[in-house]
């Protein structure tokens, strides 16, 4: 059984600043020690449900913020910021399921501690088939598009939610609480890694009723912008629509190829939003 994870970091039980997942933070080490026992955690409890190959895809920042050797399950590392896939580089039809670990909340959705869309200085607000939509939503468009399931997504209240619309049967491992935008209230980390492990064994349990995420193809993926420069500048990608002075819109009946124009939109952005 091989499991392919997506990491990110805001959603680690303990973190609550953007200095704590920023490799410039003078407490940076000691929060990716955190990420990196949710990490193991999540491999160990697939690893009891008979998985046994894995790929960790480090999708945080600058993508290395693991120690490849400190991984479980000799578990394939991928680190590095420059990725056509982004967050979800690496996965294929052979894997047998995607993992989201510590994954945060979307940008204009409810409250969630680090909420964010890809880049929180270019995008206010996502929708996926009409739905306010998260990193992990648009995440799950690769995972359709390679016929896998996502079944695990750990992180707070509002992160598990915002998946549900797009994997209706996903397992979410609650480790904290969002009290606003920069505070949380964070299980132990070992109590965190506990819930992680447990949920992954029945994430892994469960994967013969799985299915792949459930969005209606031809998707269409609305993306409004912070502002009127940002959106003109969106449009310079082909299949990029803009239907406002703040907003633009993507529909493609192929999902990979709506989230690589998607990446495209934000990396272009990026070059005036920082």
């Amino acid at each position: 059984m091989k499991i392919f994870i997506s990491s990110d970091m805001e959603g680690t039980a303990g973190v609550a600043d953007w200095e704590q997942c920023r490799a410039t933070g003078p407490s940076y080490p000691y929060f990716c020690e955190l990420l990196q026992g949710e990490v193991n955690a999540a491999i160990e409890g697939a690893m009891t449900g008979g998985a046994d190959a894995f790929l960790v895809n480090d999708s945080h920042g600058a993508m290395a913020n693991l120690r490849p050797d400190a991984l479980a399950g000799r578990a394939r590392y991928l680190s590095g910021r420059h990725k056509p896939l982004y967050m979800m580089q690496g996965l294929d039809a052979s894997f047998d399921a995607v993992f989201f670990v510590s994954y945060h909340g979307s940008m204009g959705g409810p409250s969630s501690v680090l909420s964010h869309t890809y880049n929180p200085r270019a995008i206010a607000e996502a929708r996926l088939n009409g739905v306010p939509v998260g990193e992990s939503g648009i995440n799950a468009l690769v995972a359709l598009g390679h016929g896998v399931p996502v079944v695990l997504i750990t992180g707070d209240p509002t992160t598990a939610e915002e998946a549900r619309p797009f994997v209706p049967g996903i397992h979410a491992a609650v480790v904290k609480t969002s009290v606003s935008r920069y505070a949380a209230d964070s299980m132990h980390p070992e109590e965190a890694r506990e819930l992680i492990r447990a949920t992954a064994l029945e994430a892994v349990r469960g994967l013969p009723q799985a299915a792949p995420p459930a969005i209606e193809l031809p998707a269409r993926l609305d993306i409004r912008l912070r502002n009127a420069d940002l959106a003109e500048m969106a449009t310079w990608i082909t299949g990029v629509v803009r239907d406002d002075e703040l907003s633009v819109h993507i529909t493609d009946d192929d999902p990979i190829r709506l989230y690589r124009t998607f990446v495209a939109m934000v990396l272009l952005t990026r070059s005036i939003a920082e």
